[in-house]
């Protein structure tokens, strides 16, 4: 595990009920976090670049959980 992975997984449960960073603690394994963020150059980057995989995810659980009766 590299310190970037590191430093997605410290901002995921840091972050865990916002933003579907519940995905990445949940869902995700260190070798997939280092998949999305492969490219990254800081920290803050990477963060970013997970924020981008996940957040969609998490708008899309909103609207559906939104239309329950």
């Amino acid at each position: 595990m590299n310190d970037f992975t590191a430093a997605v997984k410290d901002y995921a449960l840091a972050h865990y009920e916002t933003d579907g960073w519940d995905y990445v603690v949940e869902c995700y394994s260190d070798a997939e976090i280092a998949d999305v963020i492969k490219t990254a150059r800081t920290a803050a980057g990477a963060v970013k670049m997970m924020r981008a995989q996940v957040k969609p995810r998490a708008d899309y659980r909103a609207d559906i959980q939104a239309e329950r009766f």
